[in-house]
Order: C-alpha cells, then sequence, then structure tokens
C-alpha cells in the first residue's frame, strides 16, 4: 500500500515539474497568441457580427409577413344617434297619438249630429279611443327598437392584421445594401488579419527580449562572479599590503553596482515573461521556458524574405482595406442617390375587427383583404439628393487619396526594414570581433594583475568593455531576428 502512495505521489511530483518546466517553441507561442490572445477575440466578434448584418441584408429582397393585434377599452361609446333622436324615436307612439287624444273632444262635439244619426259609428269611435293607447305603445317599442339597433357599444374595441410586403423596386437600394454589408464583412476579417500580424509582431519580440535577458542574466551573473573574484584578490593584496584600501573600495563599488544589474535583470525578466504569457492567452504567473533560453549565440543566418514592395501592397492588410472602404463608398453613394428614386412594392394583406360593419353594425369578428401595389417618388427636395451624393463622392476621394497615401509608405517601410536588417547582420559581425578583443582584454588583464604589473582600475576597465561587447553581441544577434519578423510583417508575410 505504502509503495502504491509513493507511486502516485511520484508521478503527481513530475506532473507539476513538468508544468512548472513548460518549454515553448517560438512556433507555439505564435499559435497560442492566434488562438487565445483576448484581443483578437474581439476582432473575430467583429467578423462574425459583420457576417450576420450581410446575412441579415440579404433578407431584405425577401417578402415580409407582419402580424399586428389590437384591442382597446374605450370610457365611453360612440353614438350614431343624438340624445334628442333617441328620445324621439324610443315615444314615437306617444308623440304620434297624445296630439289626437287632446283633440278627441273637440272632434266628438263637432262630430255629435253625425253620431246621432249613425249610432254604430259613435260605439266605434270609443273603441279606437280606448285602443289608441295600446297602439302608442305598440310604437313606442318599435322606435326603441330602432334605437337599439343603431347602438353601436364600442367600449370594447379589438382588430388584428396581416400585411404582407414584397419589394419590387427600391431605387438598386437592396442590392446596394447587400454589397455594402458583404464589404463590411470582408473588412473585418482583413482588420483581424492584420490584428493578427500586430500581435504576432509583439509575440516574437516580447519572445526574444525574454531570450535577451536570459542571457544577460548569465552574462550579470558571470560578470558579478568575476568582479567578487577580483575583490577577494584585492583584499588579499591589502592585508598583503600590496594594495590600497582605495582600490578595494573602488572594487566593492563595482561589486555593488554588478549586483544591483542582476537584480534589475531578474526583474526584467519576470516582467517579459508576464508580457509574453499575457500575450499567448496564459496565466500571467505561468512558469514557461523558452527552447532557445539555453542556446549560447542565437542562430543569425542572413534570410532576406523574398518580395518588394508589390509584394507588400498585394499582402498587406491595410491596403485590402482601404481598397474595400472604396468599395464601401462607391455603395454608399448608391444608397443615397436610391433614396431619390421610384420605389414599388407589392402590398397584400386580411384583417379582423370588431365591432365590424360589414353586414350593419355588430358586434362580431369580421374580416376583409386586399392586395394592393404602392409607388413613391420625391418629387422636389431643395437638392438634398444632389448635395448628399456629393457629399459621399467626396468621402470616397478622401479614402483613395489615403490609400495613395499608403501604399508610398508601405514602399518605404519595407526598404526601411530591409536596410535595418542589412545593419543588424552587420553589427552583429562587428560584435562578434569586438568580443574577441574584449575576451583577449580581459585575460591579459587578470593575468597582468595577477603580477602587480597592471592596477585594479584598468582591470575594472578591461571587464566593464568585456560585459559590453557580450551584452552587445546578445542585442546584436537578437536585433537580426527583430529585423526580420519586421521585415516579414513589412512584407505582409508574417502570418504565412
Amino acid at each position: 500500500m505504502m509503495k502504491r502512495i509513493l507511486f502516485f505521489i511520484g508521478v503527481f511530483v513530475l506532473l507539476q515539474a513538468s508544468h512548472a518546466q513548460r518549454v515553448l517553441t517560438l512556433q507555439e507561442c505564435r499559435d497560442m497568441a492566434l488562438r487565445d490572445n483576448a484581443s483578437l477575440a474581439g476582432a473575430r466578434a467583429t467578423v462574425t457580427q459583420r457576417a450576420a448584418e450581410h446575412e441579415a441584408a440579404r433578407t431584405n429582397a425577401l417578402p415580409r409577413l407582419q402580424l399586428t393585434a389590437t384591442y382597446m377599452r374605450l370610457g365611453r361609446e360612440l353614438s350614431i344617434l343624438s340624445n334628442d333622436q333617441k328620445d324621439a324615436l324610443s315615444n314615437f307612439g306617444t308623440n304620434l297619438i297624445a296630439p289626437l287624444q287632446e283633440r278627441m273632444p273637440q272632434l266628438m262635439e263637432a262630430a255629435a249630429p253625425i253620431l246621432q244619426q249613425f249610432p254604430d259609428l259613435a260605439a266605434l269611435l270609443q273603441g279606437a279611443q280606448s285602443g289608441a293607447q295600446g297602439f302608442a305603445e305598440l310604437l313606442n317599442e318599435v322606435g326603441q327598437g330602432v334605437v337599439d339597433a343603431f347602438r353601436t357599444d364600442t367600449r370594447n374595441v379589438g382588430g388584428a392584421a396581416l400585411l404582407l410586403t414584397q419589394p419590387i423596386y427600391m431605387g438598386g437600394k437592396i442590392s446596394a445594401y447587400n454589397r455594402l454589408t458583404d464589404y463590411h464583412a470582408q473588412l473585418a476579417a482583413e482588420q483581424l488579419r492584420g490584428a493578427e500580424d500586430d500581435v504576432l509582431l509583439e509575440v516574437e519580440t516580447a519572445y526574444w527580449q525574454v531570450v535577451s535577458l536570459v542571457a544577460k542574466k548569465k552574462l550579470a551573473e558571470e560578470y558579478l562572479s568575476m568582479l567578487q573574484h577580483l575583490e577577494h584578490d584585492v583584499e588579499l593584496m591589502v592585508e598583503n599590503e600590496v594594495a590600497t584600501r582605495a582600490q578595494l573600495l573602488t572594487v566593492n563599488v563595482k561589486v555593488d553596482e554588478a549586483e544591483m544589474t542582476v537584480l534589475k535583470v531578474d526583474n526584467g525578466l519576470a516582467l517579459s515573461r508576464m508580457l509574453l504569457c499575457q500575450l499567448c492567452g496564459l496565466p500571467l504567473d505561468s512558469e514557461v521556458r523558452l527552447a532557445d533560453e539555453d542556446l549560447d549565440d542565437v542562430a543569425t543566418t542572413f534570410h532576406d524574405p523574398h518580395g518588394d514592395a508589390a509584394t507588400a501592397i498585394a499582402n498587406r492588410p491595410e491596403i485590402r482595406q482601404l481598397t474595400l472602404a472604396s468599395y464601401i463608398y462607391k455603395e454608399k453613394e448608391k444608397i443615397v442617390a436610391a433614396d431619390f428614386r421610384p420605389q414599388i412594392a407589392l402590398v397584400a394583406g386580411a384583417a379582423l375587427t370588431t365591432p365590424s360593419l360589414y353586414n350593419g353594425f355588430e358586434k362580431k369578428l369580421r374580416g376583409n383583404w386586399a392586395i394592393g401595389v404602392t409607388f413613391s417618388m420625391p418629387i422636389w427636395d431643395w437638392h438634398e439628393g444632389r448635395y448628399k451624393r456629393k457629399a459621399a463622392r467626396a468621402e470616397g476621394l478622401v479614402n483613395t487619396m489615403r490609400l495613395q497615401d499608403v501604399e508610398e509608405k508601405i514602399t518605404l517601410q519595407v526598404q526601411q526594414c530591409r536596410y535595418r536588417l542589412q545593419e543588424a547582420h552587420r553589427r552583429v559581425a562587428l560584435s562578434l570581433h569586438n568580443l574577441e578583443r574584449a575576451d583577449e582584454n580581459v585575460r591579459i588583464s587578470n593575468l597582468g594583475h595577477h603580477e602587480q604589473v597592471i592596477s585594479t582600475s584598468d582591470v575594472l576597465m578591461a571587464h566593464t568593455a568585456w560585459i559590453q561587447a557580450h551584452s552587445e553581441k546578445i542585442d546584436a544577434q537578437v536585433e537580426v531576428r527583430l529585423a526580420q519578423t519586421a521585415l516579414r510583417k513589412a512584407l505582409g508575410l508574417l502570418n504565412h
């Protein structure tokens, strides 16, 4: 059981050690940056957004179906009849019979001689008089029925409509907007490519910065060791009274300076590793080592990427972006012009309402359908369209001038990067030559100081020249790699 526990503990320790000693090559750093860099995630989201906008623009030529439903509760209902008309109809019988009943005594008195001759007629008139009230009530009921029939009861109003719209001719706006969003999608992709180039340049710069600082840390520690050895020798010489206390203090100061240099290099190296981790999308506290850290010399084989200004103009994302921008401005001009052209669309729909008027006034849900064509065209706009088209055309002209300026600057940048690469290689050759002399100078100075024929100050000067020569060699070798990266970026070949 104990053996198993020890085995698993050993495996765990090995896994932790392998994780802590994770070694990254330059290509791995590039791949991780392209995949996990935070700033590139935003650019990819923009690409997705523009692609979705283009897909949405393609639907503008398709028919649109829209459903609308409404319900309202009104505080008062609408009335077709006035209150006086309602009262007149409700009392139609009363208003008609009442005048006859008022004049009936006078009529009976005037008709008395006739009624005496015809007694049966008198009985008939008396029967009619007694039935007039019932007839009046009957007419009142008929009038009230008319009033009720004209009541709207519009306190509850509802309706629904289904509308179909099919654009036929929109002045060319739909096709222009479709192309515009397509160019926007391509522009977002080119912006992402430009952002990737910028990130790759930062990654390679940070990578070689770490390699440079690792080498300088080793150099600073070696320099410190040399000074400490010299300090020990001077202390022995002071004890033997063959060197002065002032000479020892001079060496002590140089040792302190060297220790401070080691500390600064350590801090700079830690920050550079954190920057590289951030660019690669790794946690800032990740323990990583670089594959080129242990190299005594950074490879500086002259590598001049094939290509010239024409290659750069064909490959640089900035040129492609400005070219797409010129296409976008042309489509914007067409969209502006489309606003002042005829627009034709086919419309069809159906609607339901309550109350309805299709069979009198009914509190029922009834509907109708319709189909037709709409046409609109501006007649006079005080030259607004001309001014807008002129503004859009001027915007495109500005972009054309910017494109020409960028092409010239890219041509200049390519040549500058090529000169920088040539100078970096020349600097490596000179630094190697100076390094040989600095190494020989230190060797002779140490021997001479040991034989007490060379002063301590001369030895310190030789050591200072030695560390400067080594530092310049490191800077020169790293500069070659950075110059090659800058030239590839200038040619648009960094992400190839």
